[in-house]
């Protein structure tokens, strides 16, 4: 007897649907075809054992199962419950009806417990995309796959509670998802820059960066409050729109990070440590997922002690940075992973730790600092638009009781600066903020008076700023302007985007 279970394959992000087709006749064996990886080919022991605790049995006959497309790579235990499913329709001991309306995933466990996979949102969104009814999942990727307005999905714990659903088709297990409410509903962040005492100026340029979507480099010595201030990046910037929380919570649910919860309501902010790989920052592996530049998607990657990461591992990020994609190619297929992120780097200024002026520490040579920056390529640097210093908090500012500013008075014009270039940029689709802006946009909306202009050349020639740095100072003169509401720029945002490049000034080593 032949029979037809429909499934879904994971590719990259997205999902594509695939027939499983069971076919059961005289002879003996077990064959299992169609580009199956070996967690796949591995299906069959946990799928006796789970068959026979679930008072079923594998017929004593030959059993061929075809998973198509066959060109297209299966992987992982996710197949376990349709090809269980297939087996038990097609030797009779169950009669489903309407089976061919719904797509079944799932691992089993050896007494028939399901377990969750990854990667369901996609696989739902494929469904419905295709026309089947529903989704039937385990319980645990019951709220993930609900994300998904439109379909039916069921989720179950146990082999025997989805066959009783296939057979008598009621609904005590149909998982409902309220999108609208969840995303409408405030999450407050537990960490606030109310709590960071002094640093004005700093806060002012992280309130800067988040409203232009710009790169930010902070230096300073330990202590200073680079790592508080950079985790408190999230809560000023402006909250997911319903698109972006979608393809968010596809990248993680593909990674396997979504841990039963549904839609990922708060931007992304990710610290990898400085002994990661390049493989498992960008992504890619023997069977691609993706790294930590697609999992901060729409949110922020945080890079504490930039110097001490692998210069091969800060080098895969240049073609991210400008692209906000990344694309892993292999000799049969090529993927791409989003990767659209805030970089917030951090560093010490010295290779002591401390500012090169500073009473603490002996005064560092030339060649000495040159070294220690030279393990970030100027290529890297020239993607990062605001550079700032980092002093320490004199023990005045410390000891004050009264609270700074919140989160929320910050991030409220953060939003609205965003809306001026939501606008601006309305007829643009690859060009959201002021950050992602190219040379041909630039001059259009970064139109200098002569006044301005003169600032500008006079800031260059004094402080010695290198070529690179024009145009990233007109972007922050940009997003500057916005803040303020200002159509055009003026002297004073010129002058303030000119302060967030240390970097670029000659003798800044010292």
């Amino acid at each position: 007897m032949l029979t037809q279970i429909f499934g879904s394959a994971v590719f990259g992000i997205d999902a594509q649907s695939v027939i499983i087709e069971v076919h059961i006749h005289p002879g003996v064996g077990y064959h299992l075809v169609g580009l199956p990886d070996n967690a796949v080919k591995e299906s069959n022991h946990r799928i006796a054992a789970a068959v026979m605790e679930c008072g079923y049995k594998l017929p004593g006959k030959r059993i061929t199962i075809n998973m198509a497309p066959a060109d297209l790579r299966k992987e992982g235990a996710a197949y376990d419950v349709p090809i269980a499913m297939g087996i038990l329709v097609a030797s009779g001991q169950v009669v489903p009806t309407h089976l061919e309306k719904w797509v079944i995933m799932g691992e089993l466990s050896l007494d028939g417990t399901l377990r969750p996979v990854r990667g369901v949102l996609p696989m739902a969104l494929q469904a419905k995309a295709d026309g089947f009814t529903g989704i039937l999942v385990p319980k645990e990727n019951g709220q993930e796959a609900a994300i998904v307005d439109g379909i039916e999905v069921h989720g179950f714990s146990h082999l025997n509670d989805l066959i009783a659903f296939l057979e008598k088709y009621h609904s005590t297990n149909r998982v409902e998802y309220d999108l609208a409410s969840q995303l409408r509903s405030v999450h407050q962040s537990i960490l606030d820059f109310e709590d960071v005492k002094g640093q004005e100026s700093i806060k002012r340029c992280m309130e800067v960066a988040a409203a232009g979507g710009h790169n930010i480099l902070l230096i300073g010595p330990p202590g200073a409050g680079k790592t508080m201030l950079a985790k408190r990046l999230p809560s000023i910037l402006p909250p997911l729109s319903t698109s972006e929380a979608l393809e968010t919570t596809k990248i993680h649910s593909v990674a396997g990070q979504m841990k039963g919860s549904g839609i990922i309501h708060q931007r992304p902010f990710r610290s990898p440590h400085h002994t990661i790989s390049d493989v498992a920052l960008v992504g890619g592996g023997t069977y691609p997922q993706p790294g930590e530049i697609s999992l901060a998607h729409h949110g922020v990657l945080f890079l504490d002690e930039l110097p001490e990461f692998k210069r091969s591992v800060l080098e895969v990020m240049r073609q991210p940075l400008e692209d906000r994609e990344v694309t892993i190619a292999r000799a049969k297929f090529t993927l791409t992973y989003p990767a659209s992120f805030m970089l917030v780097a951090s560093m010490n200024p010295t290779p002591s730790g401390y500012f090169h002026d500073d009473k603490s520490t002996l005064g560092h040579s030339a060649a000495e600092m040159q070294r220690y920056l030279g393990k970030i390529s100027g290529p890297l640097l020239d993607r990062i638009d605001l550079h700032v210093e980092v002093q320490p908090v004199p023990f005045e500012k410390l000891a004050q009781t009264p609270l700074a500013e919140s989160s929320a008075a910050i991030r409220e014009r953060v939003i609205a600066a965003r809306s001026l270039q939501a606008k601006r940029f309305a007829d643009l689709p690859h060009v959201h903020h002021n950050a992602e802006m190219n040379t041909k946009q630039i001059r259009k909306y970064c139109a200098l008076s002569e006044s301005s202009l003169n600032l500008l050349k006079t800031a260059m020639d004094r402080l010695r700023l290198s070529a690179r740095a024009y145009d990233r100072i007109l972007k922050v003169a940009r997003t500057i302007a916005d803040l303020e509401a200002f159509e055009s720029i003026g002297d004073a945002h010129i002058a303030e985007a000119i302060q967030y490049r240390s970097l670029d000034r000659e003798g800044w080593l010292g």
